[in-house]
C-alpha cells in the first residue's frame, strides 16, 4: 500500500510524522514531497503525484489538509486542517524559516500579501460540489467525495479551528482525539493510527 504524506505550513516532506508512518504502517510505502509554497505549483505536484502513484491514501496535516482536501476522488485524512490559509499567513508576513529540512536545501520562504491574495481565491471554491444548495450540485458525486474523506481533530488545537466546518461540508466523517495542533508519536499511534487502519481496512 501507499501513503501521499503531506505536510504542513513552514515544513517539509522531512517533517517527523512522515517518518512516525512509515514505521507504525510498516511495510507501506509513505511518500513525502517538498511541497512548493506557492498553491498553483503546490496542487499541480500533489495532483502529479496522485496521478502517477495511486496512493491507496493520502493523509495531509494542517496546509496539507487543505492540499489533501483538493484532491478530489482521492482517499484521504485530514488532520487539523487549515481551511483559511490565507488569514493565518497575513499574520506572518515576511520572511519564514522552514522547521525541517528540505531536499533542495533552502532554509526560509517569503509570504507576501500577494501569496496571501492567492490562497484566499482557492478558498473560495475549497468546498464547490459539496453545498446542496450550490449551482450544479449532484447529490451522487458529493456523496462519493464525503465518504472518502476523514478528518481528525485535536480537541486541544492551539492553532487551528475547522472542525465544526469540516463537518457542516462532511456529516459523520469527523473525529476527535485529545491532543495539540502537531499530533506527537503518542497521538499517531494511539488515535490516528486505528483511524488509517479503520481506512483501509488493514
Amino acid at each position: 500500500m501507499k501513503i501521499l504524506f503531506i505536510h504542513g505550513l513552514a515544513s517539509s516532506g522531512a517533517y517527523k510524522m512522515a517518518d512516525t508512518l512509515r514505521i507504525l504502517l510498516r511495510p507501506c510505502e509513505v511518500i513525502a514531497p517538498d511541497v512548493p509554497i506557492e498553491p498553483g505549483p503546490a496542487l499541480e505536484m500533489l495532483r502529479g503525484i496522485c496521478e502517477a502513484e495511486k496512493p491507496d491514501l493520502v493523509v495531509g496535516l494542517s496546509l496539507g489538509g487543505f492540499w489533501a482536501q483538493k484532491l478530489r476522488g482521492e482517499r484521504k485524512l485530514l488532520v487539523n486542517p487549515e481551511f483559511h490559509v490565507s488569514n493565518f499567513m497575513r499574520t506572518m508576513i515576511g520572511e519564514v524559516e522552514y522547521l525541517s529540512p528540505r531536499r533542495d536545501g533552502a532554509k526560509s520562504f517569503f509570504i507576501t500579501p500577494e501569496l496571501c491574495d492567492e490562497y484566499e481565491v482557492i478558498e473560495r471554491t475549497e468546498f464547490d460540489g459539496l453545498e446542496p444548495d450550490a449551482p450544479g450540485y449532484d447529490p451522487a458525486a458529493a456523496a462519493c467525495e464525503i465518504s472518502l474523506t476523514t478528518g481528525a481533530f485535536a480537541t486541544e488545537d492551539e492553532l487551528v479551528h475547522c472542525a465544526d466546518e469540516f463537518a457542516l461540508y462532511y456529516p459523520g466523517r469527523r473525529h476527535d482525539y485529545p491532543g495539540r495542533h502537531l499530533p506527537n508519536y503518542r497521538e499517531n499511534k494511539e488515535y490516528l493510527l486505528p483511524l488509517i487502519r479503520q481506512i483501509l481496512s488493514i
